[in-house]
């Protein structure tokens, strides 16, 4: 997998464990009692905790071998292959006061 996707997967999991949302990494395995793990996490158990809630699930496979792909900023011009231009994010918590 390339590094840059493999990066831009895992500050996806990193924002959203900022936000207290749930994320799981690891081997996806299935039990010989049929329960579903994502590393050591009972998927199922999981599941069965949110059942009737509205979810949104992402999944991202760290051994993706596609290319990431390049972005043009609609703000600056700039490319990027991030989640977001890198150059306005900065200005954006410069100007904020953040760091």
């Amino acid at each position: 997998m390339s590094s840059i996707r493999r990066a831009t997967i895992l500050k996806l999991a990193s924002a959203a464990y900022e936000m207290d949302l749930d994320v799981m990494n690891g081997i996806v395995r299935q039990d010989e009692n049929g329960r579903w793990y994502v590393g050591n996490h009972d998927l199922t158990a999981w599941l069965e905790n949110h059942l009737g809630e509205e979810m949104v699930l992402v999944s991202g496979s760290l051994a993706d071998e596609r290319e990431v792909p390049t972005r043009t900023c609609r703000t600056c011009g700039r490319d990027y292959t991030d989640l977001e231009c890198p150059y306005c994010r900065a200005n954006r918590i410069r100007l904020r006061g953040h760091a």
